[in-house]
């Protein structure tokens, strides 16, 4: 917080409040559902309600806890106005805000809330900007969630079978995870089986696994606020020769890019190297959406790896890569995995096999 305080100068900001749940977490700790956190540049406080009175003073590092009846984000506007009434200055005051996480309908009541004199501001992502990056303890945390997701795709296997509904397994993989101490699924679990592994995100439904035809299985879990993310696809039933070159087109393509991932890198080079192997296979039409992103406290974090980002990478970042072909009407496959990008080049910490597999 002290960095992002010395920073409210240099972007021409009074004051900086911060709406984003998980921006506060970063900063102070505070895991509650109602918070902001209100940072000048003597003064840090987080805001809440009664419901949060106990955890707050217990997880906020950093900040003075206030808790109130009044929603927090309006709360941290009545105490910026009674701090300028309290003060001689008389200048306009800027307020940044995250305007990227905040409606158009509150911040209407945060400008309602303050008094004359104050201007909002929407603030560059100097919190994203420092989240792309991990440090010693947040990669620790990364790599326990990573541990227990993948040890759920054992559990996968095992279930996945003809006849099994789709949410079936994801059922299985998710009351696994609890068992094996997860907090929660990072998102909703996708199995998608037969023609419904070409849709990117075919949430687990209740349709049954046909006799033939490739699996999807994209999972994660929560493990002391970190994600992990996953994907691995199977083929159940007899294997033709086109299942087989499919996927080792997607194998391979996502074994080029993450061979391109080093310091100094920018992320479009690396989601270039993914499609450029695609197109050799003329599979490149059927990959329609990014080669991954960064995950940290969120699934879906900065950097984007997709093309024509500029983004450099970065030792500490921790991104996934997940090319896939999605045939519509057919089947789909994608493999992902999350990589550590190190001082020297790269580390995949998925520890799963990715040769194909059959059931």
């Amino acid at each position: 917080m002290r960095r992002l305080q010395e920073q409210l100068s240099q972007q021409r900001l009074d004051s900086f409040l911060v709406s984003q749940l998980s921006n506060i977490r970063y900063l102070c700790g505070f895991t509650g559902s109602a918070g902001a956190l209100l940072l000048t540049e003597r003064d840090r406080r987080c805001f809440t309600d009664g419901r949060y009175t106990s955890q707050a003073r217990q997880e906020v590092k950093g900040a003075k806890v206030v808790v109130g009846r009044t929603p927090p984000l309006l709360a941290a506007a009545q105490w910026l106005g009674k701090h300028r009434r309290n003060s001689r200055s008389r200048t306009p005051q800027i307020l940044g805000i995250e305007g990227e996480y905040l409606t158009v309908a509150a911040q209407k009541r945060l400008k309602d809330a303050l008094p004359a004199g104050f201007r909002l501001r929407e603030a560059p992502p100097l919190i994203e900007r420092a989240r792309m990056v991990k440090d010693t303890e947040e990669i620790q945390h990364i790599r326990a969630a990573v541990v227990v997701g993948a040890s759920l795709f054992p559990t996968a296997l095992e279930t996945i079978r003809p006849g099994v509904r789709e949410n079936e397994v994801a059922a299985v993989m998710e009351y696994a995870a609890h068992k094996a101490g997860a907090r929660e699924m990072s998102f909703a679990t996708i199995i998608a089986a037969g023609c419904r592994s070409a849709l990117p995100h075919g949430r687990a439904s209740e349709q049954p696994i046909p006799s033939e035809g490739f699996v999807v299985c994209d999972f994660g879990v929560i493990l002391a606020g970190y994600c992990s993310d996953m994907t691995r696809t199977v083929y159940v039933g007899r294997v033709g020769e086109d299942a087989r070159d499919i996927y080792e087109a997607v194998r391979e393509a996502q074994q080029a890019a993450i061979e391109t991932v080093r310091p100094g890198v920018t992320v479009g080079e690396v989601d270039r190297a993914a499609r450029n192997l695609l197109k050799k296979c003329n599979l490149a039409k059927f990959f329609t959406h990014s080669t991954g992103h960064g995950v940290g406290l969120e699934i879906h974090e900065a950097p984007r790896v997709a093309a024509g980002q500029k983004e450099v990478l970065c030792p500490g970042m921790v991104i996934t890569i997940e090319p896939g072909v999605y045939i519509p009407g057919k089947w789909g496959v994608r493999i992902e995995d999350m990589v550590l990008v190190t001082e020297h080049g790269r580390e995949v910490l998925t520890p799963t096999s990715k040769q194909f597999t059959a059931l």
